[in-house]
């Protein structure tokens, strides 16, 4: 098939300029390699891992595929130089920060031949870390799912492409052909998309999960900063609704029994969570009571995206939900996105006179 060369794709080496994102409980071996053999770049989501889970991950992603492939580290994790070191090791040809990395942590990244993509969410944010040394930033717009912030991406996309001469990713709304034009339109490297990828065959999400979101309407999501204190675009169930309608007391009572919940799961000892919340106190503008709640985030997705409890979890979800009807392969997902993106490019030269 026809393929689309761009500034993505000559960074990172993948066939199609399409990302799939590291998000949290889903984004595991078996979807990165089907995203990384269908062409695209898949992103390990490390952040609800520990150390010797993501080097299992890292070792099971390169039995299923042979193709470039990322991993998500959160910049602001105690052992984040140690999971860098992996990276390095493993010969990983992306490392994607949700938050901004260290100007070192980048320079050791690049010194080894990673590609270094932070995800950024403000013009200003961006020109930082291109000043630091990044070689591409993925920028989300409102309409994405999970942690998202206020600005659409029609919006946000022009801001960064003024702001930065490296190759910019689109995420938020991302789900078809249409969408990847129009960000190459822009001046755009690729699309990124995670919701899109939640609802393929290869997400490990379960099929009872995966239909509650199938199920669901443009109108049915909404960006709550009960989950754990920051914006956060998540389906609206019954517990969101609750969560919304909570007083603070109850929100912090249930971030610290959710935080016991995490420790216990990831064998960390309470000083390193200690030690990681004040990493994230520092390196954020996060009060103390959203620390606290941010420990609610990996125990209630986790609920809901691994167990299949619904009632007990949330489902992050960006708006795009409300048209997305069909669980496809990832080979068919892209090739059919990239197919229909040529195919507009194509017809948009037709209009010249």
């Amino acid at each position: 098939m026809s393929t689309l060369r761009t500034a993505l794709t000559e960074l990172v080496g993948v066939q199609h300029p399409v990302v799939q994102t590291g998000m949290g409980w889903v984004a595991g071996p078996r979807l990165v390699a089907g995203t990384a053999n269908a062409g695209g770049l898949g992103i390990l989501a490390s952040a609800t891992m520990t150390y010797a889970e993501l080097e299992a991950a890292i070792a099971k992603t390169k039995t299923l595929t042979d193709r470039p492939f990322g991993v998500n580290i959160r910049a602001d994790a105690s052992d984040a130089p140690q999971r860098i070191d992996l990276l390095i090791r493993e010969n990983v040809r992306v490392a994607s920060f949700a938050l901004a990395p260290k100007q070192e942590l980048i320079a050791k990244l690049k010194a080894a031949g990673v590609v270094v993509i932070p995800s950024i969410g403000a013009a200003k944010h961006a020109k930082k870390v291109a000043s630091w040394g990044a070689d591409a930033v993925i920028v989300q717009g409102g309409e994405g799912g999970g942690h998202t912030g206020p600005v659409a991406t029609t919006l946000l996309l022009p801001s960064v492409l003024d702001a930065v001469d490296i190759p910019v990713v689109a995420a938020g709304g991302f789900y078809d052909g249409r969408g990847l034009a129009a960000a190459l339109a822009y001046g755009a490297a690729g699309v990124a998309m995670g919701t899109r990828f939640l609802l393929t065959q290869e997400s490990t999400v379960p099929d009872s999960v995966k239909q509650e979101y199938l199920a669901r309407g443009l109108q049915d999501t909404t960006v709550s900063r009960k989950v754990d204190g920051m914006p956060h675009r998540v389906l609206n169930t019954d517990l969101v609704n609750s969560l919304e309608h909570s007083g603070n007391v109850r929100g912090l009572v249930a971030a610290a029994r959710n935080a016991s919940k995490f420790r216990a799961m990831t064998g960390m000892k309470w000083s390193t969570l200690v030690k990681d919340g004040l990493a994230m106190k520092k390196s954020s503008d996060r009060t103390w009571q959203q620390i606290i709640m941010a420990a609610n985030t990996p125990m209630l997705l986790k609920a809901g995206l691994v167990e299949g409890n619904t009632h007990a979890g949330v489902l992050a979800s960006g708006q795009v939900v409300g048209l997305l009807d069909d669980l496809p392969t990832c080979k068919d997902l892209i090739d059919g996105i990239v197919a229909d993106a040529i195919k507009r490019i194509d017809a948009l030269g037709a209009l010249r006179a």
